[in-house]
């Protein structure tokens, strides 16, 4: 039986663990280069860059659907804190610098969330479908991702009406796994972020128009087995276009996926390895 860690021993512990990341992340907050994005407005950029809509209710395994709609709840309550963000140059965008704490008092309830390879009930449950949207919307421009945490190693859920490649999702915790991307260009860039009755949607606008465009693709993806276990393979790529030419500027490799399938593959065509 492996080790536990010390996270893991109680409740008490796990505060304490908890305590100590959020320490250390205010501490490092503190030395970021450059300013955190902090200024909204209203008026939108003329320019849109990307734009996406994510289904807000879906089926998640053997996840209750209630745990869906608090969901919504949560979306709707963190969506109105990133509206209308401006990301000038040489700033740094923060989602859990905008979004703040996730707690009770503040009306979030208890969400799907992921622990240790598993599928949990938390408050706040649930956002990570929202940096989901913004990173994929940020992978469409020249913006610098410079933090970005995967529910690495693992396929939780079987693919329902999946609209984006698989890999391409993040995983936060407040406020030590956060997600961040820096704006080094020379234009400004702003977010506009609301969901509706069905879904979570977001804008990402420019105050100039992009001699690039970019498409994001998954490459060789296939299930196969090895022993007993079963695991989702394939590559995320990202293309860059030459609006002007159409010629391509370069294919970049952004995620080799090798994940191990948490649920039934009876149905999925796996190969034997």
């Amino acid at each position: 039986m492996p080790r536990k860690l010390f996270c893991e021993i109680s409740p008490l512990t796990y505060k304490i663990s908890t305590f100590k990341c959020r320490t250390i992340r205010n501490i490092k907050n503190m030395f970021v280069s450059g300013h955190f994005s902090k200024v909204k407005e209203e008026e939108l950029l003329p320019f849109v860059i990307y734009k996406h809509n994510s289904l807000i209710r879906r089926k998640l395994g053997n996840t209750q659907m209630e745990l869906q709609e608090n969901k919504a709840v949560n979306l709707s309550i963190s969506a109105p804190k990133i509206n209308g963000i401006l990301i000038r140059p040489g700033e740094t965008f923060s989602f859990w610098n905008l979004v703040g704490s996730i707690t009770t008092a503040k009306g979030y309830k208890e969400g799907v969330t992921i622990s240790n390879a598993q599928a949990k009930a938390g408050v706040g449950g649930g956002l990570c479908q929202f940096t989901n949207l913004i990173h994929w919307m940020v992978l469409h421009t020249p913006l610098t991702i410079v933090e970005h945490h995967h529910h690495d190693g693992i396929d939780l859920f079987p693919d329902y009406n999946r609209q984006v490649p698989f890999g391409t999702g993040t995983s936060i915790v407040y406020n030590y796994l956060d997600y961040r991307f820096k704006n080094e260009s020379d234009i400004t860039y702003q977010l506009i972020t609301y969901v509706t009755d069905t879904h979570l949607c977001g804008e990402l606008r420019a105050s100039d128009k992009l001699p690039i465009k970019y498409h994001i693709t998954t490459e060789n993806e296939h299930f196969v087995r090895v022993g007993d276990t079963v695991y989702r393979r394939g590559q995320v790529y990202r293309t860059c276009i030459d609006k002007t030419t159409g010629n391509e500027l370069s294919h970049e490799l952004i995620r080799d996926n090798n994940a191990r399938v948490m649920y039934d593959t009876s149905h999925l065509i796996v190969e034997n390895i």
